[in-house]
């Protein structure tokens, strides 16, 4: 059975949960960079990529994002245009997703430092209630992930009208996840 901390403290803890989880970094960016590329479904699927990848940190992290941003500005598709995203290109989000959090050690340090604050010895079974806390983070983050996803995707449709982003937006993309990768790797304070 999954255990609970009281409701005074879970309440704390989805709070402290939700500013984690609504402060953009690497992973919302990613998700939201991906809304835009590719439409909502597959912002959708990268946000429960990244949250698979909770549940399995900095230089391989701030690497991989490089790797994304440089294939991104080396691709010369535009795949803005694209009306739906093919079967394998939701696979490939889903995976990015894993990999990008997987890589994120803001999701060790949450896990090691922050959720076992929450844990009440006191209340029975640890390992149920670091399950539920964890369970409940996860399901947070995909709620608050997906309205990111959403809310760029929606956006993207106004944008693949606007001939000017059509032209940039490879460049764009690629040097989000570039400087995204930068950024994560001489950053000293992480966010999801």
């Amino acid at each position: 059975m999954i255990a609970l901390p009281d409701l005074a403290s879970l309440g704390l803890f989805v709070a402290a949960a939700l500013v984690l989880l609504i402060t953009p970094g690497p992973a919302v960016l990613y998700i939201v960079a991906r809304s835009i590329d590719q439409g909502r479904r597959a912002g959708l699927v990268s946000t429960l990529g990244v949250h698979a990848g909770t549940l399995v940190h900095k230089y391989l992290g701030a690497a991989y994002l490089v790797f994304l941003g440089v294939r991104r500005l080396l691709d010369r598709t535009t795949s803005v245009t694209s009306r739906r995203p093919e079967r394998r290109h939701l696979h490939r989000a889903f995976l990015d997703g894993v990999v990008v959090n997987v890589l994120n050690p803001k999701t060790a340090l949450f896990f090691l430092a922050f959720l076992p604050q929450f844990v009440m010895t006191a209340r029975g079974d640890v390992g149920a209630q670091i399950l539920g806390l964890g369970l409940l983070f996860v399901g947070l983050g995909v709620i608050t992930d997906g309205l990111y996803a959403v809310g760029a995707g929606t956006a993207a449709h106004w944008l693949r009208g606007n001939p000017q982003f059509v032209r940039s937006e490879r460049w764009v993309s690629g040097s989000m996840y570039i400087g995204l990768g930068v950024a994560a790797a001489f950053s000293s304070t992480h966010r999801k």
